[in-house]
């Protein structure tokens, strides 16, 4: 019996309220910890209040600070006639110092219970955290679809200093039916990097993205794109409804449109054939040669300007090619500021290859389109000269399957590559569990792009100091 309960002393075993005088610990250590901006404003207040005091004993003719040292000379005597300095000093110590732990625990708590009354979140840990994210790189993620709302959802978890910029050339399902009918930029990318970017409450993001399944007028509509909709037709931009819609969904970084004007895509392809709208690009019956759109060299927003100019990282893709990434590539002003940052550049590719716009492209053919396309508007100099990609991926019933809808790995072969002046970073992207779909996943694609960040980071801090 003796043996047991060492045995638990020394694992560790200790009573639900020791736990929680433990937990309560902890947590009122972590306090201490530098970067949560509020020892400083509390040590502030302290200093504020003693002087406040101290201008009022003066003003006083200092009679209340003789009257306080007075009080404390008799208070004093007569503990210590009680009980010995060698008792009453230590036991007065640890009482002081548990009635300030427990009032600003009880302070704090209060705090939280106003603030976020449904959250679990312990206020010391939330605050760390929002510190933490506060102090992340400034990242610029350039694209469109489910492939760059992937991508945020992922990144949102190392940094707040966002900015999402997202094409504005859909033309197809609930997006398309609203811009011909109300005459509005298509808002369905945008909500779906809002709702990946939203750090309110899960049923809040859930009604942003609801598709109505029934309805005359309703059927396939979310409310997301509704609301977004109803906001640009009250306020007259988009631009403004979107900053209105982050402000509801509490979101991390911000979400700029590409450009504030309504342009149409098109295509040229290989076999000579013009076809016109981004759904139609993306069932092209033959190799896309060269994109374009009207009208010709729209105008960026100063917005996504000046997030590009004070980037320390600047993303492209995933996503469809020439759908969801080359349309942001042709607003001249955008590929200029990219041209003119000095931070990294890092371009990620898909996993597998999408029938009708990318059939037959590797690594390699995704980074031939986009200087292509670049080429094609006067640009000579690579944008893009490091590139993320999915390692081989092993055959899988998943993989037969995409096979047979027309889809393939793309593959990347890493020396070719490397001998072109490429920066090549290969990693698990798909995650470690198994999908029914072969996508990015979020905390994968998101580890993979800080790992790259840091190594540039510490490679320039290493040129710096030779």
């Amino acid at each position: 019996m003796r043996r047991s309960s060492r045995t638990d002393r020394l694992r560790g075993v200790h009573s639900p309220r020791q736990r929680d005088l433990m937990n309560r610990s902890r947590r009122a250590v972590r306090w201490l910890q530098p970067g949560l901006v509020v020892k400083r404003w509390l040590l502030t207040s302290s200093i504020g209040l003693m002087l406040a005091f101290l201008g009022a004993a003066v003003w006083a003719d200092l009679q209340p600070i003789y009257w306080m040292l007075w009080a404390i000379q008799e208070s004093l005597g007569w503990i210590t006639r009680v009980l010995p300095r060698e008792v009453t000093g230590p036991l007065v110590v640890l009482i002081g110092i548990g009635l300030l732990l427990w009032g600003q625990s009880r302070s704090f708590g209060s705090i939280q219970q106003a603030l976020a009354p449904e959250k679990d979140t312990v206020l010391v840990d939330a605050l760390r955290a929002k510190s933490r994210l506060n102090r992340g790189p400034n990242i610029v993620a350039i694209g469109g679809g489910t492939g760059l709302s992937t991508l945020l959802s992922g990144l949102k978890r190392y940094s707040s200093n966002i900015t999402a910029i997202v094409t504005v050339a859909d033309d197809g399902g609930s997006s398309g039916v609203l811009r011909r009918e109300l005459g509005v930029q298509p808002p369905g990318d945008i909500r779906n990097c809002l709702a990946a970017l939203s750090t309110e409450e899960p049923l809040l993001t859930r009604l942003f993205q609801y598709r109505f399944s029934a309805g005359g007028g309703l059927e396939g509509h979310s409310f997301g794109n509704l609301f977004l909709s109803a906001l640009t037709a009250i306020t007259g931009s988009l631009e403004t409804a979107i900053t209105a819609s982050s402000r509801v969904l509490a979101v991390q970084g911000q979400v700029v449109p590409a450009t504030n004007v309504d342009v149409r895509l098109w295509a040229e392809l290989e076999n000579g054939e013009r076809i016109e709208g981004e759904s139609a690009i993306g069932h092209a019956p033959s190799p896309i040669v060269r994109l374009g759109c009207l009208p010709e060299q729209p105008p960026a927003l100063p917005r996504a300007l000046e997030a590009i100019a004070h980037a320390d990282l600047i993303l492209l893709g995933p996503g469809s090619l020439y759908t969801s990434l080359l349309p942001n590539l042709l607003v001249p002003e955008l590929v200029t500021a990219i041209q003119r940052s000095r931070a990294p550049r890092l371009y990620i590719c898909n996993l597998m290859t999408q029938p009708g716009e990318t059939d037959g492209l590797d690594v390699s053919g995704h980074l031939r389109a986009i200087e292509a396309q670049l080429a094609s508007l006067g640009v000579s100099k690579r944008l893009f000269t490091a590139v993320l990609a999915q390692e081989d991926l092993p055959e899988s019933p998943l993989i037969t399957h995409y096979r047979s809808r027309g889809a393939e790995p793309v593959l990347c072969n890493r020396r070719a590559l490397q001998t072109e002046g490429y920066e090549v970073m290969e990693a698990p992207l798909q995650g470690s569990r198994p999908t029914a779909t072969l996508r990015h996943d979020p905390r994968s694609l998101a580890l993979g792009v800080m790992r790259f960040y840091r190594k540039q980071k510490s490679d320039k801090q290493a040129g710096q100091g030779q």
